[in-house]
């Protein structure tokens, strides 16, 4: 028996989760997520995938964010005829997200295209439209949790809460090639992990004993201060107080799906309770209104502690769901709470008004999820003193802030611990979904206390391997690598051209006078007619 795994993404960077598993009889996917982050990166959407996608059988899906379900229009554009296995949950943030994410490319590209004509260039295509998306809602098939299930020949699933989202999953594995005399070979699949005591999720569950555990890594290096659902609520107090006492906006970039519920569960029972100064709190995102309904929908399966339905009664909360609507509030003053996507300020009405709120010093600018490498959050979270929104520079004198509260993802020893429990693990761990610091930092923790050194693996993008070895072994691949190593774990060039036309920019402005800022300009040539 042979069962490869090709690693197509989420390999040394958190994004474009994708994993092809083939075997004699079968050839599937688990996720088909979106690439974000530098430009680099981001250009995989629009090429080929790096496989058939009409020799694919079926995907597992671990759960609705667009990193590990993006493409999956795209694949069913390009012919995928399978089924697309996921909770209910999940399907029915897919049904709102999907769409979403295809207008979303469509606007994108109509702005893009606009530019390129400006400058000669020639105009491109979105990945995929609405109208894709919708039509790709028709594959989707759902799975209860902790029941086994046969998706393709050979190949037997079952389904865990991974506590992460509604609906989210770590997906239990096991391949045979039909042979009773065989043991078949197990795999656990982790998806995005959850942390202890989530707001609105349970606690990650899934069995033990597996040949392979795919491990998620997004906080592997990180060991966040303890925390409670009180300790939370005054952290994010201090944050709303300071706030309001600069009479200003407080912009919270948020993930539509499940972040920004539990935001504004937080924020309307502090309000409410006079813990905090009232104000008027603005959701602007259609699609977090519409994921919303669902979790409002699904209320049996969360915390019952939480009264989500008393949140969206309050008279504090406004919801902002057309263009218009969106930018009146950009004609208001004094202390108010905004909360719009995306989470990592790449995309969505949150750039407009980071536009609008950044370079004033009585706004406040609060970071509560994870920022990836390359995109405008993360520079923001950096200290960036000036940053580049549609085109034009923004000067930075708001507050920025961060809470790590809110995080959906389980931190390095919570990582640990989940990867502990899953053992005996025979033949290795395979560390995805992170950066390189936190690939490093999860692999030194579990290095010979959990699994042997030797049983650890970091895989590069499009990297292959044979499971069925002894140990797994790296198989020379038939096609070419869409990026070198290099390209998918550093910053690229479009971001290196940015923050230098920014430097440049600062330099100018602090010149002494204009005689000096020639003597800039005129080096500047010198060093490009050096290149010339």
């Amino acid at each position: 028996m042979s069962v490869t795994i090709q690693f197509c993404g989420a390999a040394h960077t958190v994004t474009g989760s994708c994993y092809l598993i083939t075997t004699a009889r079968a050839r599937f996917l688990v996720d088909c997520g979106l690439f974000q982050g530098p430009k680099t990166l981001k250009a995989l959407n629009y090429g080929d995938f790096p496989f058939r996608p009409s020799d694919i059988d079926v995907v597992f899906l671990t759960h609705a964010h667009i990193d590990h379900s993006g493409l999956l229009p795209k694949l069913v554009k390009a012919h995928f005829k399978g089924r697309i296995l996921a909770t209910r949950g999940t399907i029915d943030l897919c049904s709102y997200m999907l769409p979403d994410a295809g207008g979303i490319q469509e606007m994108e590209v109509v702005a893009l295209n606009r530019r390129n004509v400006a400058r000669g260039r020639p105009e491109v295509s979105p990945i995929y439209t609405k109208v894709d998306a919708i039509s790709s809602l028709a594959s989707f098939q759902a799975v209860e949790y902790e029941t086994w299930f046969e998706a393709a020949p050979g190949v037997r699933a079952r389904y865990w809460n991974a506590g992460h989202l509604l609906g989210s999953a770590s997906i239990e594995l096991e391949i045979s090639d039909g042979k009773e005399s065989d043991p078949p070979l197990r795999i656990l699949m982790s998806g995005d992990i959850g942390p202890d005591g989530k707001l609105l999720q349970p606690d990650p569950e899934a069995p033990a004993q597996f040949d392979y555990v795919i491990s998620e890594s997004t906080y592997g290096d990180t060991d966040r201060p303890q925390t409670s659902s009180q300790l939370r609520r005054e952290r994010l107090a201090a944050e709303i107080r300071d706030a309001a006492a600069a009479n200003g906006a407080l912009i919270i970039p948020a993930f539509a799906v499940e972040r920004t519920q539990e935001l504004l569960v937080d924020i309307i029972d502090l309000m409410e309770r006079g813990t905090v100064p009232a104000g008027p709190v603005f959701l602007d995102s259609p699609l977090a209104i519409h994921a919303t309904e669902v979790f409002r929908q699904h209320a049996s399966s969360l915390d019952s502690e939480v009264d989500l339905a008393r949140t969206l009664r309050s008279l504090h909360l406004r919801f902002s769901e057309t263009v218009d609507e969106s930018k009146a509030i950009e004609k208001l003053s004094g202390f108010h709470i905004i909360v719009a996507a995306s989470g990592m300020c790449d995309a969505g009405r949150i750039r407009h008004h980071l536009k609008n709120w950044l370079w004033r010093r009585n706004a406040t600018i609060l970071l509560v999820g994870f920022q990836a490498q390359g995109t405008l959050g993360r520079f923001l979270s950096d200290g960036a003193k000036a940053v580049r929104i549609q085109g034009e520079e923004i000067h930075v004198a708001a507050r920025i802030r961060s809470m790590d509260d809110y995080s959906g993802h389980a931190d390095g020893p919570e990582l640990e611990r989940w990867i502990a429990a899953r053992r005996p693990i025979r033949k290795g761990v395979f560390l995805v979904h992170g950066e390189d610091d936190a690939l490093k930092g999860l692999e030194q923790r579990l290095a010979n206390r959990i699994i042997p050194e030797s049983r650890i693996h970091i895989p590069i993008l499009d990297e292959i391997y044979e499971l069925t070895t002894p140990v797994p072994t790296l198989v020379e691949p038939t096609r070419r690598r869409r990026l070198t190593p290099d390209a998918v774990v550093h910053l690229d060039w479009h971001n290196d051209m940015s923050k230098l036309i920014l430097d440049i920019n600062e330099k100018m402005d602090s010149a002494a006078d204009d005689r000096a800022r020639g003597v800039i300009i005129r080096r500047l040539r010198r060093a490009l007619e050096d290149q010339a």
